[in-house]
């Protein structure tokens, strides 16, 4: 079977194409550029748990070294501390502040050493044609090919080639916000912590980086006068001199840069064997909201539904699925965003109607720059299966807890680390398992007849076991989709729903198995490499 097509080598499309390749698909990735990512300190990017723990599970190893988890988060108003935020035993890890360019370069590093990724540099697309069983693209540069796959995913950003070969509208909000933004070397009171100053109509924040390095923006307003070298210097020594007692400590200026935020939305996502995905498909960012990290969410929600229709075929619902799911809750994103930009940016309406607004307003940005609430928490996606025969702290459609779990050849780790292989995990919550040697739980209880049931099941399944989960009763048994959201709980070994469970999470059989014998008649198809069509 033909690779899968991935336009565009950003942290998106290589993030894609080693989530598809971890699943046993190869993939082409067809790069504009000549495959180097240029550095830019006062370009970075934020990940919360989820997107910090893909990036590492994909091998993008510059993280450790690049990256900086915040110590706390500080909130500032009119000079003065209103809220100090810590991450120690809190009920969620600390943010990773990393330069964007060295998260690109970890990902391309990790995509270049896998045998089932194909970087294609100096190539841009000018055509593509779709047929029933698969996608023909044309690429220039240095040279002039025709490539042909299975399905094609366009990450090639805000001016995507894809989308506009596709025909799609990309309508939305012009200048919502306006940033200047710079990255220097300096000490300030509170190292390793972020900060973010408020001074209404004014704005700032500070987010560490590794060997005293700090990012700054500053908010301006959304059509102004051009921010001048001259300009951006004093808001530097304004800002430092602030919160330093009144006099600048010295400081080496490392970057500049003035960002303009567009909020739009795609109107769809698939078209055909063609899809969406990252800035192609939609641009947020303001308050506190990243859209680099919407793109990896993008990424490990359609790999997953690829992989599976690539091995074993799937049904039009699981493909269109991909752009319900993503598409609702990034448009939930920016809703929260528009709805509350009078609140926290406007100068009266509401903030002078609402009694303890501008607290409000400053708890709403923490918790988009932290990932949580309305502006920053992990989606949810309305399941299409909802058992839930036990109650759980997470509701189907949630993502799971990060729990240590055991496989059945002894090995533990965090539930994370196991999400994208394309497989669903199935987790029986036994205590004690940790202190028990294998041998003895493996052939005890419920294992047997759980064990032979997830054999069964119609999907790629991998068998687990955890000594607890939050809210879980003993014998638990969780259904878990390959990127990490619940789909299903069960008080029990439970064969026939289970079965069922996992197959309305494919969406059913798909429609050539449905013709035949159903869903035991297909087969999974041995990789093969990505070939260029002479």
């Amino acid at each position: 079977m033909d690779p899968v097509i991935v336009v565009g080598a950003g942290p998106v499309g290589l993030s894609l194409a080693l989530a598809l390749a971890g699943s046993g698909v190869p993939t082409v990735v067809l790069d504009e550029g000549p495959g180097k990512d240029l550095p830019r300190p006062a370009r970075t990017v934020v990940l919360h748990a989820d997107t910090a723990a893909m990036a590492q599970r994909l091998g993008c190893t510059t993280l450790r070294d690049e990256g900086a988890y915040y110590a706390a988060w500080r909130t500032m108003r009119r000079a003065r501390d209103t809220r100090r935020t810590t991450f120690e035993d809190g009920p969620a890890p600390a943010p990773l502040h990393v330069p964007q360019h060295a998260l690109a370069r970890g990902l391309r590093d990790a995509a270049g050493a896998h045998p089932l990724v194909q970087l294609v540099t100096d190539s841009k697309l000018d055509s593509l044609e779709q047929d029933g069983r698969g996608v023909t693209a044309h690429t220039r540069g240095a040279e002039t090919t025709w490539w042909r796959g299975s399905y094609l995913v366009g990450c090639d950003g805000a001016r995507s080639t894809v989308r506009k070969l596709l025909g799609i509208r990309f309508p939305g909000r012009t200048a919502v916000e306006r940033h200047a933004v710079a990255a220097l070397r300096t000490e300030l009171p509170w190292p390793g912590e972020a900060l973010l100053h408020r001074d209404p109509p004014h704005e700032t924040t500070a987010r560490p980086l590794p060997d005293g390095v700090w990012r700054l923006d500053w908010l301006l307003p959304a059509r102004g006068e051009l921010v001048t070298p001259d300009a951006l210097v004093t808001l530097v020594r304004d800002s430092l001199a602030g919160w330093c007692g009144g006099s600048t400590p010295p400081y080496d200026l490392l970057d500049t840069g003035v960002h303009t935020l567009h909020h739009r939305l795609a109107r769809s996502w698939r078209d055909g064997r063609a899809f969406l995905a990252g800035d192609a498909a939609h641009l947020l960012g303001a308050l506190g909201t990243q859209g680099v990290e919407e793109g990896l969410r993008d990424a490990e929600n359609l790999a997953w539904k690829l992989s599976l229709a690539w091995h074993q075929g799937a049904s039009e619902a699981l493909l269109d699925s991909y752009e319900e799911e993503r598409r609702t809750a990034v448009a939930a994103r920016l809703r929260a965003a528009d709805q509350s930009m009078p609140v926290l940016r406007g100068g009266g309406g509401l903030r002078t109607l609402l009694p303890g607004s501008a607290r409000a307003g400053e708890l709403l940005l923490t918790d988009g720059h932290l990932g949580r609430g309305p502006l920053g928490a992990e989606p949810s996606y309305a399941p299409p299966v909802a058992v839930r025969e036990v109650p759980t702290d997470t509701d189907p459609g949630g993502p799971v807890a990060n729990v240590p779990v055991t496989a059945p050849d002894g090995s533990t780790v965090p539930l994370r680390d196991l999400l994208g292989r394309g497989r669903l995990l199935v987790v029986l919550v036994a205590p004690g398992t940790g202190v028990w040697d294998r041998r003895h739980w493996l052939g005890a209880g419920l294992m047997p007849r759980l064990a032979a049931a997830v054999s069964a099941l119609p999907v790629r399944t991998e068998l687990l076991v955890a000594d607890g989960y939050p809210g879980a009763p003993a014998h638990t048994v969780l259904l878990v989709r390959p990127d990490g959201h619940l789909a299903a709980t069960f008080a029990g070994v439970r064969p026939a729903e289970l079965y069922e469970a996992a197959d309305t999470v494919r969406c059913g059989a798909p429609e050539s198995a449905r013709a035949a014998l159903g869903p035991s008649s297909t087969t999974p198809t041995t990789p093969t490499h990505p070939a260029v069509i002479d």
